[in-house]
């Protein structure tokens, strides 16, 4: 993507980004452009004690789920405490576990997982991760996690002040699962395979299928919807790895992308897609600022004076500026590069560009749809 130009507002909330797309749309691989159905990744969860904090674990008091996990671990290695036996376990913490299980995973490998603490705990630093068998969503365990925690955030507190750097409460750890039971697939099955596109588009499916049919012959491929071609594949499992070898690194030209301005409310961010056109129409933006100063005033007697009282008397002073506001026109057919031009003449803020882009839509002159996030 290449950036015209930038508009950064003062302000830490306000940022503005204003980029340009290519004029026509580069040839990417079908890999880039597709998936395969059916061939995806499974999300694993599952629960379990990190052990081995320097006192940074949940405080047992507020999170008695720790204290039964705990019971529970120690009875299954064959230790039983007393019932009545309180304690507290400033060293082990209550976590989350979660991972995900690629397609394809086979029994024996490795997979990565991140620990999240549940509890109080404030650093999970320095912890082990007990046994956790992963499970999914049909309840069936695919993966055993266990292994030393690498968490990037560091926690430090005072009596009076503590110093958080990113989060010291979540944690990973590479390779830290191994695949138990793999997922299967239907890669092999039927005499077809079905590539979904990441983005939805008419246009891009029917040059994906025309790719393909030129590289395999007529009939291999067909559009099915703006998201999905149906391809024909050999039904023999090897022939079809690498007739999807051959065909994943097809070079397609994707359809342009749908005119669309982008207005992130939260952080004022604007992105303007390259489709954008504006019709004629003229627009004239400016400021306008009102200051009221209230200064009260305290009126004294006048010294020798028989009586009176010290009286407050309040004084507003308000004052009007309204900045210049030059009026720019905009042509039929006005191209990215012209809006942004146009704007940063007046030395328009983000705040400024979504007032003017919402306004050219209300009068029907902005041909994309504006979408606020």
């Amino acid at each position: 993507m290449n950036c015209l130009n930038r508009l950064v507002s003062a302000s830490a909330s306000l940022a503005l980004v204003l980029c340009l797309l290519p004029s026509q749309a580069s040839a990417e691989r079908i890999k880039d452009l597709a998936s395969i159905a059916g061939v995806r990744s499974n999300q694993l969860v599952g629960y379990g004690l990190v052990v081995g904090l320097d006192g940074t674990g949940d405080q047992t008091n507020q999170t008695p789920f720790t204290v039964q996990s705990f019971r529970n671990m120690l009875a299954n290695l064959g230790v039983i405490l007393p019932p009545e036996l309180r304690f507290q376990l400033k060293n082990v913490a209550g976590v989350a576990v979660q991972a995900s299980l690629p397609a394809f995973a086979k029994p024996g490998q490795g997979i990565d997982v991140t620990v999240s603490s549940i509890g109080n705990a404030k650093s999970l630093r320095g912890g082990t991760l007990m046994m956790s068998p992963l499970r999914g969503a049909d309840g069936q365990v695919y993966a055993v996690a266990q292994g030393n925690v690498v968490v990037g955030g560091l926690g430090v507190e005072g009596e009076a002040s503590k110093v958080s750097i990113n989060v010291p409460s979540v944690g990973r750890i590479p390779d830290g699962a191994t695949v138990e039971r793999s997922v299967p697939t239907p890669f092999g099955d039927g005499d077809s395979l079905t590539l979904n596109l990441h983005t939805a588009d008419f246009t891009t499916a029917d040059r994906l299928a025309d790719a393909i049919n030129s590289s395999f012959g007529p009939g291999v491929a067909s559009s099915v919807d703006a998201s999905s071609v149906r391809v024909r594949a050999p039904q023999n499992r090897g022939q079809r790895v690498g007739f999807v070898a051959m065909l994943e690194n097809i070079v397609v030209t994707p359809g342009e992308a749908a005119a669309r301005v982008v207005v992130n409310s939260r952080t004022g961010t604007v992105v303007i897609g390259q489709s954008v056109k504006v019709m004629p129409a003229a627009v004239s933006h400016g400021n306008l600022t009102v200051s009221i100063v209230e200064q009260p005033v305290a009126s004294q007697p006048t010294p020798l004076s028989d009586g009176g009282e010290t009286v407050v008397l309040p004084r507003t002073s308000i004052q009007v500026n309204e900045e210049p506001s030059p009026m720019f026109l905009f042509g039929p057919g006005v191209s990215l590069r012209e809006i942004v031009d146009a704007v940063n003449s007046v030395g328009a803020t983000p705040s400024d560009l979504v007032a003017i882009l919402e306004a050219l839509k209300s009068v029907g002159a902005l041909r994309a749809q504006l979408v606020v996030i």
